[in-house]
């Protein structure tokens, strides 16, 4: 059976409560984060500013371990410095209570981004025949899992780099290296928001494929411009001139772009023919 086809404003009270229960969703998270900002703050916001955070441990056992294995392969910057600290510090007097506010609303939006993205999907799946459900309901499962890996990569990996680089270099040693609750908790959304949202370049590139704006020959065209352009995102992520570092962040972003370049499919068979009389 057909479904009955839906007049203007039904659609609109369809969008009005799709709207509501979204917002409702987010009011409640919002309320939960508020009520355990505290603990999630001082165990996992600022836990990068401590030397015992998980990536630092790990990456001194690797450094210790490729040491005994070779003295020549003491490659890696110093993560076994214990003395390592990030004094965070509050320079106004309302910015504690309004980052308890904003950043309950940002952790309120990462977990109910899911519960959005269904949301979503139910608003526009009665405008779509049932091949076109199939594939979009992939879209939606798929762009969720890679916004929250690029999260946990921007939180576990993109951060702690970017925070350590820039929290221990010093210009001169009469300057006292303290740093705002403003500016440490822009950077951390903004890493990591940004990551999250880098991860869907996949997703991305396999729907401009179905509308016929992308082809696979495209990457290969233009791989090399692509690893200088994603060099240069790198050292602005982390402005480090350490090579490790730099790699850190620049390989997770090439594999993305070599994982787009896997889910587009080949230009047609003309397109193709045409490229290489133009080669010639």
């Amino acid at each position: 059976m057909q479904q009955e086809e839906m007049s203007f404003w039904d659609h609109l009270e369809e969008l009005r409560w799709t709207l509501f229960r979204s917002i409702l969703a987010l009011f409640v998270f919002a309320i939960g984060s508020f009520a355990f900002m505290r603990d999630i703050f001082n165990l996992v916001i600022t836990a990068p500013c401590r030397p015992d955070f998980i990536l630092y441990r790990w990456l001194c056992e690797l450094n210790q371990w490729l040491i005994n294995v070779s003295p020549w392969l003491d490659v890696l910057p110093d993560f076994c410095n214990d003395n390592f600290h990030v004094e965070i510090i509050n320079i106004k007097l309302a910015s504690q209570f309004f980052t308890h506010m904003t950043t309950s609303f940002w952790l309120a939006l990462v977990l109910t981004f899911p519960y959005l993205m269904y949301e979503v999907w139910k608003f526009v799946s009665p405008a779509l025949y049932e091949n076109e459900k199939k594939n979009i309901r992939w879209v939606f499962f798929f762009g969720t899992i890679m916004f929250f890996f690029g999260c946990a990569v921007g939180y576990f990996m993109v951060f702690p780099m970017t925070l350590r680089f820039l929290a221990t270099y010093q210009l001169s040693p009469d300057i006292k290296e303290q740093v705002s609750l403003d500016s440490y908790m822009d950077n951390f959304l903004m890493l990591i928001f940004v990551m999250g949202i880098v991860f869907e370049m996949p997703l991305v590139s396999w729907l401009l494929s179905k509308l016929g704006l992308l082809h696979k020959g495209f990457f290969h065209k233009y791989r090399r411009h692509a690893v200088v352009g994603l060099l240069v995102a790198a050292a602005f992520i982390t402005p480090s001139s350490d090579p490790f570092t730099l790699s850190v962040v620049f390989f997770p972003l090439y594999g993305l772009y070599e994982l787009s370049a896997f889910f587009v499919r080949k230009a047609p068979k003309e397109d193709d023919d045409g490229d290489e009389d133009d080669d010639k």
